[in-house]
């Protein structure tokens, strides 16, 4: 018997009207899975389609409050009350990505196909990195990759280069693709930087920090801050990421990249990589990948594209051509939980030449032994993760169902619309366009001319209009810096350079196709409509010291009631 005092195992669980055991998914408990699995299914579908807005518009207060005062050691003793009060902490002020009035972050709706594949990947519970604990699971996200790779380009059929380090190895004939399932673009953007890092310095002598401190990674002042993370993680610092200016378009300006990597030429500093974008978060600007390349190949360095977001161009009708190039990089960030519709995470990092992914094996004798390396397909030789999901099986069951070419088709749908909602936006005296529209994002700002407001007040007015926005419950939409097109601009490739400030701008996010013109006007109007508002009413923006929370506040307040009848309305929601 243990010591007075000492807590027990029934002490920790609690009553239960079942045992632990009967909690567990197997065969003898599946009628009970299938009741509860459905149930879930029908509080889910209930908050889809009683869901008035894409949110409530929430304060971080209000919800951190309710969520803090649930007591974890004392169990609600079923799963139907347990869901009942998810619905209530969670699913009444989810921000819904499905509602046509959420036009704010790179979100999309989910391919119901692959929503249903969930089911499979959660029951069985498979991880993909070894073979014996995946089988099927293993061959089937190998396809996807190979499949993948064939879209980019990869294989016989790809245009030669010389590769990184000028050695041929990433581009030469003889090699075959390979690639591994992420859990987003950041890991895949890291995992490329990863392998790019470690093909630099192999075979140079010294210890590793020594061999790494002359090494440059150059991108767009407009890519994805990952790049800077994994830099920062990987050893080299930010400031080894050199940022290129970028032409009006915001795409890498070519010019710019060569002047820059002469300087470093000069300054004994060793290229790295180039690292491409291929639709820029704000602007979806795609940098001009074949003089990249032919500047990678002068240089020995090695080509990323982050196509994270305009990877849904690989199965356009439409535009693929605005990926010409691609084909001609030696790895490629694809993020299929953006323009492929999927649901989180499915992302992939793909590589022209396999071999390569040699970097970052690890053999470790309880899991992967080297014995087996080349007779065992286990993908943990390839990932930065060991324990992973069958992320692949979602992407799987949405193509074997509908098609890539209907995935393909939605994406030129959303193109079409956003270059539609431009021109509108275009065409409005009181709004400002930054740029003309490329992939699926309009940034622009609301700029009346009769305001008389200075950069600051401009800057805070549309900060205060997103923010309305948001607590009115009935759209979303992002707002971003602008700043001009020289170094050190955009995404945040480094903050080394020269400072620019640049102007608030807000941003509209397509990737519903089920939005339609009238949801993108209907949104557009509101954001004059609050500006009109905040200005009439000698709002904060007009003297320059609005803050987002207080707008939000002061309009949270103004609209509890309406949300609470709406509330009360669409019950769970």
């Amino acid at each position: 018997m243990p010591p007075l005092g000492t807590p027990t195992l029934s002490d920790a669980v609690g009553p239960h009207s079942l045992t632990a055991a009967d909690q567990l998914l197997a065969a003898e408990t599946v009628q009970r899975f299938v009741a509860e699995a459905g149930a879930a299914t029908l509080v889910a579908a209930n908050a889809v389609a009683t869901a008035s807005g894409p949110s409530t518009g929430p304060r971080v207060a209000d919800l951190a409050g309710r969520v803090d005062a649930v007591d974890l050691s004392a169990p609600l003793g079923s799963t139907e009350a347990a869901l009942s009060e998810a619905s209530e902490l969670y699913l009444r002020d989810a921000v819904y990505f499905h509602h046509p009035g959420y036009m704010a972050h790179l979100n999309c709706p989910v391919a119901i196909p692959a929503v249903a594949a969930e089911a499979l990947v959660t029951s069985v519970n498979s991880s993909l990195d070894t073979w014996d604990q995946s089988a099927g699971a293993t061959l089937i996200e190998r396809r996807l990759v190979q499949w993948t790779a064939g879209l980019i380009g990869f294989g016989a059929a790809s245009a030669p280069g010389t590769g990184p380090s000028g050695s041929g190895t990433a581009s030469g004939t003889g090699t075959s693709p390979d690639g591994i399932f992420t859990s987003g673009g950041t890991q895949s953007n890291l995992q490329a930087m990863l392998i790019a890092r470690n093909h630099a310095v192999a075979g140079l002598p010294g210890p590793l920090h020594a061999r790494l401190a002359d090494l440059r990674i150059y991108a767009s002042a407009e890519s994805h801050f990952s790049i800077a993370n994994a830099a920062a993680m990987l050893g080299l610092g930010t400031d080894a990421v050199v940022p290129v200016a970028t032409d009006s378009a915001h795409r890498m300006d070519a010019e710019a990249l060569a002047a820059r990597l002469a300087e470093g030429a000069a300054a004994g500093t060793r290229p790295m990589a180039i690292v491409a974008t291929a639709g820029t978060t704000d602007f979806g600007a795609i940098d001009p990948l074949p003089e990249l390349r032919r500047l990678a190949d002068q240089h020995g360095a090695w080509l990323h594209v982050d196509a994270a977001y305009g990877c849904g161009l690989l199965v356009s009708p439409g535009h693929r051509h605005l990926l010409d190039g691609v084909e001609r990089a030696d790895s490629v960030t694809v993020d299929f939980h953006k323009s492929f519709f999927q649901p989180i995470g499915s992302s992939a990092l793909i590589l022209r030449d396999g071999r390569l992914f040699g970097h970052v094996t690890h053999y470790a004798d309880y899991l992967n032994p080297a014995a087996e390396a080349g007779t065992v397909p286990n993908q943990v030789d390839k990932s930065l993760q060991t324990t992973r999901r069958f992320d692949a099986l979602k992407l799987w069951v949405t193509l074997r169902s509908m098609g890539a070419g209907a995935i393909g088709a939605m994406f030129d749908e959303l193109i079409d619309l956003a270059a539609a909602a431009g021109d509108s936006v275009r065409r409005h005296p009181d709004l400002e366009l930054a740029a003309d529209v490329q992939l699926t994002t309009v940034v622009f700002r609301y700029a009346p001319r009769h305001a008389g407001l200075d950069a600051a007040g401009l800057d805070a007015l549309q900060d205060a209009v997103r923010a309305e926005l948001y607590a009115s419950g009935r759209a979303m939409v992002a707002a971003t810096t602008v700043r001009g097109t020289g170094a050190g601009t955009g995404g945040g490739a480094t903050a080394a350079a020269a400072p620019d400030a640049g102007a608030r701008h807000l941003k509209l996010t397509l990737l519903n196709p089920r939005t339609t013109l009238a949801d993108v006007e209907e949104v557009v109007a509101a954001v004059v409509r609050h500006g009109e508002r905040l200005l009439s009413a000698g709002g904060p923006a007009a003297h320059g010291t609005a803050t987002r929370e207080t707008a939000t506040h002061e309009t949270t307040v103004r609209e509890t009631a309406s949300h609470e009848a709406a509330r009360a309305e669409g019950g769970a929601r």
